[in-house]
């Protein structure tokens, strides 16, 4: 793989250079906060970031086994950002979406929904490896002359009405019209502004592998429902070694997920097939690292506080069953971009409270009722009732039968 110019530059600006004054500053150099910066600096609009962790290193030259599914809106998001063109690696479009139900080792139910390329006027998302996304924007973080790239480095924000003053561990000190929180789940900044949280445990760990497979999938994702979990099949760009390849996310309870994880190669290879539901993609090979990651929903209470917003893992996170964590996030950051690049034309001030009352209007209620579908989503469907399990299987196909309902779903997913 192709160095990024991120893997030859430590830091845009030295330790002994000042930093200047910027409109936002971003805390949180993830997809989402780089992308925001990218975003925003593309504009004219003057960008710190600031991340705690070396840029470098988060690139992962070997493949793992992680990817992101894009859809459609986001897509035109990290375009605008002048991210999308860098990628190093070609993404696989997904062109049709199997929806199932059944049990480990059994044919999946007769009563099914697929979504096909008759649905949509573009593919319904795109599969980027996580690696060849880290690689993109650390590139597209050293384009723009108005954002400063700071990492790794430690902010201490101190917000006034009047504006923020962020203090790095290295001595450097900056202003900021407005700080936005991209710091994850465990948000400090979040925290540091009591802002509440709710948060929702599913006792469900997620599996998050690779697999090359005999046959090809033909840009086809599969969405199987199982009483432990769902299980989700997501169609990759194939390798010279693994021409057919897949990334697999595979939600089963705790305990029993890490155990599967933990098994040698040909048992995790059947016991995969054994939730595949069918044998479409016939015998598979586990490539990559296995990952394991604890599911769980949380919301916090409010998105704005003085002279800050939230956005991404920091303001919201979801069940994968719908594969909308991420894109939920490039969600916020659509919003966001839209309101601060017209704030920028009107010569507004970034922080102003009725800005931050404008995103948390435009993404909050949104954002809700998507953790709502999902959180229903996951309880509906991982379960081994017969009778829930006869009405859900009857919901599916009722939607598979009703072209109009199909579309519908289809557009709201792609965030179109």
């Amino acid at each position: 793989m192709v160095a990024s110019p991120a893997s030859t530059v430590s830091d845009s600006m030295s330790a002994s250079s000042q930093v200047p004054d910027v409109d936002v500053c971003v805390i949180g150099a993830g997809p989402v906060g780089a992308t925001l910066a990218c975003r925003l600096a593309r504009e004219g609009i003057r960008v710190a970031i600031v991340d705690k962790a070396p840029l470098a290193p988060m690139e992962h030259p070997d493949f793992d086994g992680r990817a992101y599914a894009i859809a459609a809106g986001p897509k035109t998001l990290l375009e605008e950002a002048g991210v999308w063109e860098l990628l190093p690696l070609d993404s696989c479009p997904i062109e049709e979406i199997l929806v199932t139900d059944g049990r480990p080792g059994e044919p999946a139910s007769s009563l099914f929904l697929e979504f096909t390329r008759e649905d949509a006027s573009q593919p319904f998302g795109w599969m980027a490896e996580a690696r060849a996304l880290r690689v993109a924007l650390n590139e597209a973080l050293h384009m723009y002359p108005t954002l400063s790239v700071l990492s790794p480095a430690e902010a201490k924000v101190e917000r006034k009405p009047e504006g923020a003053t962020i203090r790095l561990n290295d001595g450097r000190v900056f202003n900021a019209a407005l700080v936005v929180a991209a710091d994850g789940r465990k948000s400090k900044l979040r925290s540091e502004a009591g802002i509440p949280l709710t948060k929702l445990s599913y006792g469900q760990t997620a599996i998050v592998c690779a697999i090359a497979h005999e046959f090809p999938h033909d840009n086809g994702a599969l969405e199987h429902f199982l009483p432990a979990g769902p299980f989700a099949q997501l169609p990759m760009t194939g390798t010279d070694n693994h021409p057919y390849l897949s990334a697999i996310v595979w939600s089963d309870k705790d305990g029993t997920a890490e155990r599967f994880a933990a098994l040698p190669d040909d048992v995790f290879a059947r016991e995969i097939e054994r939730r595949m539901g069918n044998t479409r993609l016939g015998k598979v090979t586990p490539v990559g690292r296995r990952w394991t990651y604890p599911l769980s929903a949380q919301y916090a209470q409010r998105y704005t506080d003085t002279r800050l917003l939230l956005v991404g893992d920091a303001a919201h996170g979801i069940h994968p069953i719908a594969g909308q964590g991420l894109n939920l996030g490039f969600r916020d950051i659509i919003a966001l971009s839209e309101i601060l690049i017209a704030a920028h034309h009107a010569g507004e001030d970034f922080g102003s409270p009725a800005l931050l009352a404008r995103y948390q209007a435009r993404c909050r209620p949104a954002n809700m009722l998507m953790l709502a579908a999902t959180d229903t989503l996951d309880r509906l469907f991982s379960n081994n009732n017969p009778v829930i399990r006869l009405a859900r299987d009857l919901g599916i196909a009722s939607v598979h039968r009703l072209p109009a309902l199909r579309k519908a779903f289809v557009r709201h997913a792609m965030g179109l």
